[in-house]
């Protein structure tokens, strides 16, 4: 955990937070704070700083926080991914967190079985859960916010437009170009498929959408690795 993420509940006054759960024993048991240590604090959502201890028990933090830090710069690459098995979710929910990813969609494709979207996974606490596990993890603030579209054609058709809107749109599909080199200037939406890829129609149908044809490589990703392959290039 390298930043403490805190909700507009833990706060017992104006610039006090208590902490008792996880985050709390976090603190004690692993980076064992005492009063007047400080740590990288930050609101779900809002801005980052510190917070000097106060006082600790064998099961209570309480913090003195002042928040000033301006939220992290979002990834430039907004995410659209064909439902992926349920033990992917969590390590991909956790990884665009990580990378500041602004919008993950979830959207539905020909080899993507209809039972994944009963997952448990998929549920507000779970997703939650996840996206904040990764924002410890890289110190963000701001949670990525997910969107689940259940059927294809209508996605493309109907929602691609105003999800893409001012963005370059690729789409990952073997015998594609090269992916270019990011521009600045203009920002991109990354189509990725489930396993075994997109189909043809599907694949017609992006590109009829405006979609281009690109290429992670010559070897077969799985899909959590793709996502963080495109992610981490982009950075770069």
């Amino acid at each position: 955990m390298n930043i403490v993420l805190l909700r507009e509940l833990d706060w017992v006054a104006h610039t006090t937070v208590v902490l008792r759960d996880y985050r709390a024993k976090h603190l004690l048991s692993i980076l064992k704070v005492t009063p007047g240590q400080t740590v990288r604090v930050g609101l779900i959502n809002g801005k980052s700083g510190l917070a000097t201890v106060v006082s600790v028990t064998n099961s209570e933090v309480s913090l003195d926080v002042e928040l000033q830090d301006l939220p992290r710069a979002r990834h430039p690459t907004q995410v659209i991914l064909a439902l992926p098995r349920p033990k992917m979710l969590r390590r991909i929910f956790r990884s665009v967190a990580e990378f500041g990813v602004g919008e993950l969609h979830l959207i539905h494709s020909y080899r993507v079985e209809k039972s994944f979207w009963q997952s448990p996974y998929l549920s507000d606490d779970k997703v939650e859960t996840a996206l904040i596990q990764g924002m410890e993890r890289s110190g963000d603030t701001v949670m990525p916010r997910i969107f689940q579209h259940r059927r294809f054609k209508p996605f493309m058709q109907d929602q691609l437009g105003d999800v893409t809107q001012g963005r370059q749109v690729l789409l990952a599909h073997p015998g594609g170009h090269d992916i270019p080199n990011a521009d600045s200037a203009q920002p991109r939406a990354l189509l990725i498929g489930p396993e075994g890829g997109f189909i043809d129609y599907e694949v017609a149908l992006a590109q009829d959408m405006g979609a281009t044809l690109v290429s992670l490589g010559d070897r077969i990703l799985s899909v959590d690795t793709a996502v963080c392959a495109v992610l981490a290039r982009e950075l770069g």
